[in-house]
């Protein structure tokens, strides 16, 4: 594995840009446009209802399954489990699997030191602007450098050696707009005008959307300068709550840094980890097993 390279290549690299500014930032200006133009005027309990679900369901494709599961194999589950969080996670519209899983588990190898492709703390200068430039950088920026990408061969054999993986990946583009068209559909069904339908998009599909990617990468530049540390981890992680809160566990960052594989992130008393209580649900019913749990003596190793 180490001889194989570390960079994705890249041949249209201007072409990629485009896309990613038009998958990751429309929805995050469509968001901020319309959701104020539209407040107080189509906002209601479907559109809310509708937010909530589809944002809950979304961002746990995220967290319980591109990183928890596929990136850190933290707990095992069957077939059918494996498709929805991969298909779950994709509508998240946060970049296609194997993309995600390899820039992730490159960003652990190199954590906050080149190499890292989202770190807030290299090469941004000194001051305030250099520390601006980072949190702009770790938040969003990095996804408009495709040249620093990890190579899926190195970073992720064993999902290109799942055809179910492999396929989802690739399809990307379909389950993100089958995201976005769900709720439309559902609006048009309940309410029965295109008028709902378009409602339920604005709020269920593109709020959602916009509001979800700004809360998961909050992990890699607030989680990365705010906050505390309760682990050493030899970078710069922290533990911050608003982004535990908002992004169901993920936001207890430091604890990831210091134990990645384990599937609970909110190690510590109060630490609200919404993720791995649907682990341990999932686990009581028998859908998900060998789930990773860290013990008290491996914890106190690493204590600060």
């Amino acid at each position: 594995m180490s001889s194989k390279p570390e960079i994705q290549p890249c041949e249209h690299e201007t072409r990629d840009r485009i896309i990613t500014g038009f998958v990751v930032g429309l929805p995050f200006v469509l968001a901020i446009v319309f959701g104020i133009r539209a407040w107080g005027q189509s906002l209601n309990f479907l559109n809310l209802g509708l937010f909530v679900v589809g944002y809950v369901l979304t961002c746990l494709g995220v967290t319980m399954g591109f990183h928890r599961l596929f990136t850190h194999r933290s707990f095992k589950c069957g077939r059918t489990m494996k498709i929805t969080l991969a298909i779950l996670g994709s509508m998240a519209v946060e970049g296609p699997l194997i993309s995600w899983v390899s820039d992730h588990r490159r960003h652990h190898a190199h954590s906050d030191q080149p190499g890292d492709p989202h770190s807030p703390h290299v090469d941004h200068g000194e001051g305030l602007a250099g520390t601006l430039t980072g949190l702009w950088h770790a938040h969003m920026g990095w996804l408009f450098m495709h040249d620093q990408r990890g190579a899926h061969d190195r970073y992720a054999p064993d999902l290109l050696a799942d055809p179910d993986l492999v396929f989802i990946s690739r399809t990307f583009l379909l389950w993100a707009v089958l995201g976005l068209l769900i709720p439309f559909g559902i609006g048009l069904a309940v309410a029965g005008s295109i008028g709902a339908g378009l409602s339920c998009l604005l709020w269920a599909g593109v709020v959602r959307v916009g509001a979800l990617n700004q809360s998961t990468f909050a992990v890699n530049s607030l989680g990365h300068t705010f906050g505390r540390q309760s682990y050493n981890t030899r970078d710069h992680s922290t533990n911050f709550l608003p982004v535990a809160l908002l992004a169901l566990g993920e936001g207890w960052h430091n604890n990831h840094h210091a134990f990645p594989t384990s599937a609970r992130h909110g190690l510590d008393r109060g630490q609200v980890d919404v993720t791995a209580g649907v682990i341990s649900a999932c686990a009581k019913v028998g859908i998900v097993w060998d789930v990773v749990t860290i013990s008290e003596e491996r914890k106190a190793t690493k204590r600060l």
